[in-house]
């Protein structure tokens, strides 16, 4: 399943490992080519959002929602490739395969949840570390200064997850799942999922993955910035320095180990426990990062990796908790909601933070504690219940 969900998410960066020539292809600079990608975004909160009103996520089965999903997902972005494809098509095309990755990413979940049932925490960390890893793949492909030809990229993304459609065929849905066509009282009719908002830890939860969410993704949008000044300093100095992209790659593939090892450390402590340290350790170095001296490179390079660790790491753990607090008939529609609602507050932090960045230099990465803050206040009640419990 984790594999599956890994080859069904490589449509979400395949323009990133294509960019020179896709924007070549289609005459643009890198802020259209930024708003290509933000297409992506906005198609998958849309998504989420619709799956989340309607009740789908519960009306069917997850499996063939998924299988569904990367089939349309895969001909829409190898639709990219053709030619004679305009910007205002390919904008309309990412759209559309971000619609396509909310039948995905968040139904990937609920598959975990319907296969490992009680303790779905580890599985979830392996999940989400391997989307992890495809969000820097991009970056590892610019350092190793691989040159295939941008249409190969995308068909060749394409080809993966029309496999993870065929394992998730095969593999149905999990022994622990609800009956997707289940009516009655608090089933999956339209717009009862808002219904889950009512549950006090589910709605724990939530907050505090919203505020994770503040500062994730925001992070990820500004590191090569981060990464270079440091960079430059070490070539200055004549050092053995890697180049902006490895070093990127590497701080981003951090969050994947974190993801693994906070899943695994989980059974142990509980999900609200590891997500609270992760939450803290980012937020810490929201905080102390800008008053690191700039000629500490070690010491920045450290604290980059540290915070690449911790900022992810918390992820899986918020939607181990959601799925252990969201009602079985309303499983699919509460993630598809938790997710669609996260990835738009992505949207402000991001649009946020590149404006200020320019202006303030690092003291912009400020910006991003609220995130942290508000997701620790929010998680309180789960912390306490983590505590009695043991």
């Amino acid at each position: 399943m984790v594999l599956s969900q890994w080859l069904g998410t490589s449509l979400w960066f395949s323009p990133s490992g294509a960019a020179d020539g896709l924007m070549a292809r289609l005459a643009i600079d890198s802020t259209a080519f930024g708003w290509l990608i933000a297409a992506t975004q906005l198609g998958f909160i849309a998504g989420t959002l619709a799956f989340a009103a309607t009740g789908m996520a519960d009306r069917f089965g997850a499996s063939r929602i998924f299988a569904v999903s990367c089939v349309a997902g895969a001909a829409t972005n190898a639709a990219l490739a053709l030619p004679g494809v305009e910007y205002a098509a390919a904008w309309g095309l990412r759209f559309a395969v971000g619609l396509c990755l909310a039948g995905i990413y968040p139904l990937g979940m609920k598959m975990i949840v319907q296969w490992v049932e009680g303790r779905p925490a580890a599985a979830l960390g392996w999940l989400v570390g391997m989307l992890t890893l495809g969000t820097a793949m991009p970056h590892a492909l610019r350092a190793s200064g691989a040159s295939w030809p941008w249409q190969a990229v995308l068909i060749a993304s394409s080809l993966l997850a029309l496999v993870g459609a065929v394992l998730v065929v095969f593999l149905g849905d999990g022994p622990f799942a609800a009956p997707p066509h289940k009516r009655g009282a608090g089933s999956a009719q339209p717009g009862a999922v808002w219904q889950v908002f009512r549950v006090p830890a589910f709605r724990a939860s939530a907050f505090g993955y919203f505020g994770h969410m503040w500062e994730l993704y925001a992070f990820w949008s500004v590191l090569p910035w981060l990464c270079q000044p440091i960079v430059s300093e070490l070539s200055r100095r004549g050092d053995s320095a890697p180049s902006v992209a490895l070093l990127s790659f590497g701080v981003i593939a951090a969050g994947g180990v974190g993801c693994v090892l906070g899943g695994q450390w989980s059974r142990r402590i509980g999900s609200a426990p590891v997500a609270a340290l992760a939450l803290a350790g980012s937020g810490l170095m929201c905080i102390s990062y800008p008053l690191l001296p700039e000629h500490a490179l070690g010491l920045r390079m450290a604290a980059l990796f540290f915070w690449g660790f911790c900022v992810v790491a918390d992820s899986p753990q918020f939607s181990a908790l959601s799925s252990q607090f969201a009602p079985p008939q309303l499983l699919g529609s509460a993630l598809v909601a938790q997710n669609g609602i996260g990835f738009l507050i992505t949207v402000a932090s991001i649009l946020a933070l590149s404006r200020a960045v320019p202006a303030w230099g690092a003291t912009a990465m400020w910006i991003l504690v609220p995130g942290p803050v508000l997701g620790l206040f929010a998680l309180r009640p789960l912390l306490v219940r983590s505590v009695r419990a043991r």
